[in-house]
């Protein structure tokens, strides 16, 4: 089943073009990285998919319809910056979440929360951003949704608990469901992801399997990220 299509996608800020005709097609069962440079549209689609924004042409769609009020129950979306409000603590988040959201697993959020040795009585406010980060990340991913939007999931927090996140993205998700995440960190998201997405001035220059990428290619993704951008 497709969860994510995009058709000749365009979004402009102005004179500056954010998106330029872009195409692509997430299947259901994926974790797709969206790779590029800063600037290259990615934050964009996402917000697209989520539908924070609207297109100026072309179209999105979420699991065959137009992001709306519909798909608004079917994506779980982490933004690039911590939103979570920073009166409530921890278990208010939860709380919060589980009010909110009908697919919503308290009990993942627990879990979670509690591996992470991250106190449910804590104030947002009180937590250090990595912290921050990690509870927000948390309440995406105890969603049963069909759609997970991923901002640099794993930009702020210590590299001993990048791990934990990743296997926590790849059991936590419903595994009918799609997961799109955009990030820099590439050699540490290459093992979790099926598929890549390079995005480049707005456009899609590659989408294909990871596996085909080191067989056809002969490297790794994020070698291939720095041979394509020369970075």
């Amino acid at each position: 089943m497709n969860i994510l299509t995009c058709k000749d996608l365009t979004k402009k800020y102005g004179r500056k073009t954010a998106l330029d005709g872009a195409n692509l097609t997430i299947e259901s069962g994926h974790i797709v990285g969206l790779l590029g440079p800063n600037g290259s549209g990615k934050t964009t689609l996402i917000k697209l998919a989520n539908g924070l924004l609207t297109p100026d042409n072309g179209s999105v769609e979420v699991c065959g319809m137009r992001p709306g009020r519909e798909t608004h129950a079917l994506v779980s979306y982490l933004p690039e910056r911590a939103v979570l409000p920073l009166w409530m603590t921890a278990a208010q988040t939860v709380d919060f979440y589980a009010d909110f959201y009908t697919d919503f697993s308290r009990e993942a959020a627990q879990e979670m929360l509690a591996h992470l040795q991250i106190d449910p009585k804590q104030r947002i406010r009180q937590m250090s951003k990595g912290t921050r980060e990690k509870v927000q990340l948390i309440m995406v991913m105890s969603r049963r949704a069909k759609l997970y939007l991923l901002d640099e999931p794993i930009g702020g927090v210590d590299p001993a608990t990048r791990d934990y996140i990743l296997n926590t993205i790849i059991s936590h998700y419903n595994p009918e469901a799609a997961v799109l995440i955009s990030t820099h960190l590439i050699a540490d998201v290459e093992k979790i992801l099926d598929d890549v997405l390079l995005i480049r001035q707005g456009q899609v220059v590659m989408q294909a399997p990871v596996d085909r990428i080191r067989e056809e290619q002969g490297m790794s993704v994020d070698a291939l990220f720095r041979e394509v951008f020369k970075c």
